[in-house]
């Protein structure tokens, strides 16, 4: 009885700081400062909801920090990550695509990428319809690490991360979501 007290002791112990070093780096990539002039600003979907579909709250904090680096970096293209889920209405690039035009982004600024559905997935499409260069990648500011992570996994060498600061109730949920999906993503994601 003693063992298993003390492995279920060692387990939580494990989990502790495994938790708090990841959730340190989650931070402290959230809080790093974009390259400027970037050749590729990368903008990870999220859900859409709705009939038309419109972005999700989390969608919409990505694509408002988007519009402010693209404001300051015009000639920047701009590639939007997102396939169809079972219950969207339209393709997460689609809808985030005509957020950005109605926002006033060139059309012809804009790739869609409408095949993916996770971040891997949303970055190695990404990288196949365009050569990407320096790259920024926009995500919500729990999802910034893995993000960048899994670019530097693909080739995408000279990346940074621009986070969008999260505001929806949900925070501290996706937060926790995020250190899973980060040892997920260490083991699983090559």
């Amino acid at each position: 009885m003693r063992k298993v007290k003390k492995l279920i002791i060692a387990l939580i112990a494990i989990g502790i700081i495994y938790g708090g070093v990841v959730f340190s780096l989650i931070l402290s990539a959230a809080k790093e400062e974009p390259q400027p002039n970037a050749d590729s600003l990368i903008i990870l979907g999220a859900q859409v909801r709705g009939t038309p579909a419109v972005p999700s709250p989390v969608l919409k904090e990505r694509l408002d920090t988007a519009l402010t680096y693209i404001e300051d970096n015009p000639n920047t293209q701009i590639v939007v990550c997102g396939g169809q889920g079972a219950d969207e209405s339209d393709s997460e690039a689609n809808v985030m695509a005509t957020y950005l035009i109605e926002h006033g982004v060139p059309d012809t600024n804009i790739i869609r990428e409408d095949d993916s559905t996770r971040t891997m997935e949303n970055l190695m499409n990404a990288e196949h319809e365009t050569t990407l260069g320096k790259t920024v990648i926009v995500s919500n500011d729990f999802h910034i690490y893995r993000a960048k992570m899994l670019a530097n996994r693909i080739g995408i060498k000279e990346v940074s991360g621009l986070a969008a600061k999260s505001e929806t109730s949900a925070k501290y949920v996706t937060y926790a979501r995020e250190v899973i999906a980060l040892g997920y993503g260490l083991v699983f994601d090559w």
